[in-house]
């Protein structure tokens, strides 16, 4: 790296998964966080006085969110385009950044930050402009394949990051993702919570669901394919605790966003260099947290059978993977790099 004052300077690698509902972060001095992609403001002078803070971030806005205007920036892994929510943006990425300094200090600070598969030129521009403010250099790469570099997993293979705003799809052939490569879809986690809050309410009359509760279901219970055990929850109907089956409700929610992702798989396999289709169907990987749905690996074999044998895995550690992978190609990039692109 560059020299100062005849000393290498201390510089700090950081990966960033930045998603829509949680935000990993992973430094090359051993750190790693999460955090929830929230960031709060006291509604008024009276909770300003109460909460002691002008700005609150992560889980400490969902246990004062009554006190609070709250903003989640990222939607369908994308910067909203808003003064209030490009400032939330920054303010958790800047969360981000602190953290994983660690109260040090240090010379320079570079990092690459994951975004969804297909992020547009917008806002990628959108992402560079907040992350410029914080960092002396950035990069941003594709979700997928941050998770592929950091499992060595590069050449024919699929990797599937299926996070709450997208779910993003990358075919890895050994080199940077070419035009055909990355899909992009946008009905993930936060969609079957929003399905899921609407088919309960509909079958139970009187029951009104918030969305922290679906989601909260999803996380617990959430399943595709033959359920196992039903799901059996307590709501308020009529201002009664009341225990309810909502098992197909689950079911028929967490199912909706798979035959996108099915049709999307068959789209990236079957366009894919004849000779090494059958490689690449013997290499498909699963991240992020909805990947965790009870039956996916088997739902999504069943939807490719006609493609003959698949092999289907999820990632050992859902949660970091992504920032795992950048950090490590943020630690192997090459000089000239970083220097250019400073």
């Amino acid at each position: 790296m560059n020299k100062k004052n005849g000393k290498d300077p201390t510089t700090l690698f950081v990966g960033v998964d930045l998603g829509t509902s949680k935000t990993a972060v992973v430094t090359d001095n051993g750190m790693k966080e999460t955090i929830l992609s929230v960031v709060g403001w006291p509604k008024d002078i009276v909770a300003r006085k109460f909460l002691k803070r002008e700005i609150l971030i992560g889980e400490d806005v969902m246990k004062n969110r009554l006190s609070l205007k709250i903003s989640k920036p990222l939607e369908e892994g994308t910067v909203k385009d808003n003064p209030e929510d490009r400032k939330a943006a920054k303010e958790l990425l800047n969360h981000s950044l602190q953290l994983a300094k660690s109260g040090k200090k240090y010379d320079k600070v570079f990092a690459i930050v994951g975004a969804p598969s297909q992020t547009d030129h917008i806002n990628k521009t959108k992402l560079m402009e907040i992350c410029r403010e914080l960092t002396d250099s950035i990069m941003l790469v594709s979700e997928p394949f941050a998770v592929a570099y950091g499992i060595d997993s590069m050449n024919h293979s699929i990797i599937i990051d299926m996070g709450a705003g997208t779910i993003d799809l990358c075919r890895m052939h050994a080199t940077l993702p070419e035009e055909g490569d990355e899909i992009s879809l946008p009905r993930a986690g936060d969609h079957i919570d929003r399905i899921l809050k609407e088919l309960v309410e509909k079958d139970y009359k009187g029951a009104s669901i918030p969305l922290t509760i679906a989601r909260k279901w999803k996380e617990e219970h959430g399943f595709v394919g033959k359920a196992t055990n039903k799901v059996i929850v307590d709501v308020p109907l009529e201002g009664k605790e009341t225990s309810i089956d909502i098992t197909e409700q689950v079911r028929a929610a967490c199912e909706s966003v798979m035959t996108d992702l099915i049709f999307a798989l068959k789209g990236l396999i079957s366009s894919y260099d004849s000779e090494f289709q059958s490689e690449l169907k013997k290499n498909i990987i699963l991240a992020g947290r909805l990947s965790q749905l009870d039956g996916a690996v088997e739902y999504i074999r069943k939807g490719l059978q006609d493609m003959g044998p698949v092999e289907i895995r999820k990632v050992e550690d859902i949660m970091f993977a992504g920032a795992e992978g950048a950090c490590r190609l943020a630690k192997e990039m090459p000089e000239e790099y970083w220097t250019s692109m400073e």
